[in-house]
C-alpha cells in the first residue's frame, strides 16, 4: 500500500492503529484537495504474473490421429485428445502439445488443468463449414444472440466452468479463416450469431499467451464470466474491412490483465462489456480489476479502446497505461445508451501516445441497439469519475467528442496532461451533457470540461500497489 510504503520510507514503525489513523488522515487530505492523484508504480493486475510451470504429462495431437495437411478435418482428434487429459487432472495436469503443421478443425472445448501449446509453425486452422461448429444457447447476460435471435456458434476454442487454462505456444498460430463470416454477416445470411476463436466461460486462472491470432470470425478472445485472466505477449489482428471484428473482450470478468499485445482489428482492438440492457442488470456481473499496459492497438472503423455499449453489469475500477494506439477512428471511447442501465465508474488511462487517430477521446450516451422491446428506457446508464492523464497525440482530427444523456449527463471526467496536435481548422472539442475538469490541456476543452481540478469538480485515482482505490468526494 501507498500509506505502508510511506510509513516505510519515514522509517518509522506505527502500531496497527496509528497506522489506520494515518491511512485515513492521508485519504482526507487527498480527498480535500480535489487533486488527480495517479501514484506511480501502481502494479495492478499484472502485477500478479503468472509463471507457467511444466505440466507433468504430456501429449501430442499427433497420438490421436490429427494430420496437419491444412485438408483432413481434425475436430474428433482434438476432442478425443482433451477427453484422454481429463484423467490427469488430479495429477498435476497435462499439456496437449501441437507440433508444426496446420491443423484444420471445428470447435472443441478444453479441460481444467491443461496446457494447450502451439510450436512454431503449428497452425490451428478454423473450418469455414458452419455444421462444424456447435450451435450453443446464448450468454445469459445477452438474452440472445448478438447478431441474430436465438442461439450462437459455438467458438473455436471452449472452456466452460474450468480451473487453470494456458493456451500458449512457441509463436504458434490461430488462424479463424474468417472471410465467409465476414461476408454471411454482410448479407444478413447468418442462421446463428458469428463465432469467437477463444471462449472461456465461467472460469478462473486463464492464461492466453505467446501466441498469433488472426481472422477471428467476431470476437479473438472472449473470456465471460470469468476470473484472473491473464492475456500477454499475443499478436491479433484483421482486416481493416473485416466487420465488426474485435480483438480482445474481457466480459462480465474481473481481475483481468492484458499486456505486451499487439491487437489491429476491423472495428475495436480491445473492449470491455457487462451484459446486455435487462439481462445484464439481471445477470449483476460487472467488469472489473482491470489492468492492460504495454499495448499497440488499431481499430479502423472502431475503437483502439472501448468501453461498452454493452456494459449494463457494470465497468469499474480500470487502469490502462503506457500503451500506443494508431492509425484509427477512435482511440478512447466510452459508449453507452438509454435503457443500459449499469455504470462506468473508477477508470484511469495514463501515458498514451495517439497517432493518426480521427477523434482522440469520446463519449456518448447514444450508442448501441436493444436485444429487444422488453429493455427499460428509464434505465439510465452512468459514467463518473474517468479519468485520462499524460495523452499525447499527434495528427489528430477532433480531440474529444462527449455527448451525454440529459437525464443522466457523464461527470467528474478528469483530464490533465493532454497534448493533442490538430490537423484541421474545425472545432477541436464537442461536449454536451457532460461535466468535468482539466489541466494542461491543449487545444483547450469545451467550457463544460475546463473547471480546475481545485473546484467543486472532483477526480479519481488510483492509490496503491494493491489496487485500492479511492475518489475525491
Amino acid at each position: 500500500m501507498l500509506v505502508r510504503n510511506l510509513v516505510r520510507i519515514s522509517g518509522l514503525h506505527f502500531p496497527s492503529f496509528y497506522y489506520y489513523l494515518f491511512q485515513v488522515a492521508l485519504l482526507l487530505l487527498l480527498a480535500w484537495s480535489n487533486a488527480v492523484i495517479i501514484v506511480d508504480g501502481y502494479g495492478g493486475q499484472c502485477s500478479l504474473n503468472p509463471t507457467l510451470d511444466p505440466r507433468p504429462h504430456s501429449v501430442s495431437i499427433l497420438e490421436f490421429g490429427a494430420v496437419g495437411d491444412g485438408k483432413t478435418l481434425n475436430t474428433i482428434p482434438f476432442q478425443n485428445a482433451v477427453f484422454y487429459l481429463k484423467s490427469f487432472a488430479d495429477k498435476g495436469g497435462a499439456q496437449l502439445y501441437v507440433p508444426p503443421g496446420k491443423w484444420l478443425t471445428g470447435s472443441f472445448n478444453l479441460t481444467s488443468h491443461l496446457t494447450l501449446f502451439l510450436e512454431k509453425g503449428a497452425t490451428i486452422i478454423g473450418s469455414q463449414d458452419p455444421t462444424h461448429w456447435d450451435v450453443v444457447k446464448p450468454l445469459p447476460s445477452y438474452g440472445r444472440g448478438l447478431e441474430v435471435p436465438g442461439g450462437r456458434y459455438q467458438s473455436l476454442i471452449n472452456g466452460y466452468q474450468l480451473h487453470d487454462v494456458v493456451i500458449t505456444g512457441n509463436n504458434g498460430t490461430i488462424n479463424g479463416m474468417g472471410s465467409v463470416w465476414w461476408e454471411w454477416f454482410t448479407l444478413h445470411t447468418l442462421n446463428h450469431s458469428r463465432p469467437h476463436l477463444i471462449e472461456l466461460v465461467e472460469s478462473d486462472y486463464v492464461v492466453v499467451s505467446n501466441l498469433t491470432i488472426l481472422n477471428a470470425p467476431a470476437y479473438a478472445i472472449h473470456p465471460v464470466y470469468c476470473s484472473y485472466v491473464h492475456i500477454q505477449n499475443v499478436s491479433i489482428s484483421a482486416p481493416a474491412e473485416s466487420p465488426f471484428t474485435v480483438g480482445i473482450v474481457p466480459d462480465s470478468s474481473n481481475n483481468v490483465c492484458i499486456e505486451d499485445c499487439i491487437v489491429a482489428m476491423g472495428h475495436d482492438a480491445i473492449s470491455l462489456k457487462s451484459g446486455w440492457d435487462e439481462y445484464g442488470v439481471a445477470y449483476g456481473r460487472p467488469t472489473e480489476n482491470v489492468h492492460i499496459r504495454r499495448v499497440t492497438l488499431s481499430a479502423f472503423s472502431g475503437s483502439t479502446l472501448a468501453f461498452g455499449s454493452e456494459m449494463s453489469g457494470g465497468l469499474s475500477n480500470v487502469f490502462v497505461e503506457h500503451s500506443h494506439v494508431l492509425d484509427s477512428d477512435k482511440g478512447v471511447q466510452f459508449r453507452t445508451t438509454r435503457g443500459r442501465g449499469g455504470y462506468m465508474k473508477e477508470i484511469v488511462i495514463s501515458d498514451i501516445q495517439m497517432d493518426n487517430v480521427y477523434v482522440a477521446i469520446a463519449a456518448t450516451g447514444h450508442c448501441g441497439s436493444h436485444p429487444d422491446d422488453k429493455f427499460d428506457p428509464n434505465a439510465l446508464p452512468h459514467l463518473d469519475f474517468i479519468t485520462l492523464k499524460g495523452v499525447i497525440g499527434r495528427n489528430i482530427t477532433v480531440a474529444g467528442s462527449f455527448a451525454g444523456i440529459e437525464e443522466s449527463p457523464f461527470t467528474n471526467i478528469c483530464l490533465s496532461n493532454i497534448t493533442l496536435s490538430i490537423n484541421s481548422i474545425s472545432s477541436a472539442w464537442e461536449c454536451s451533457n457532460v461535466l468535468g475538469s482539466s489541466d494542461f490541456v491543449n487545444p483547450e476543452p469545451c467550457p463544460e470540461l475546463r473547471n480546475p481540478t481545485n473546484s467543486s469538480s472532483s477526480c479519481f485515482y488510483l492509490l496503491s500497489t494493491s489496487g485500492r482505490k479511492a475518489s475525491a468526494l
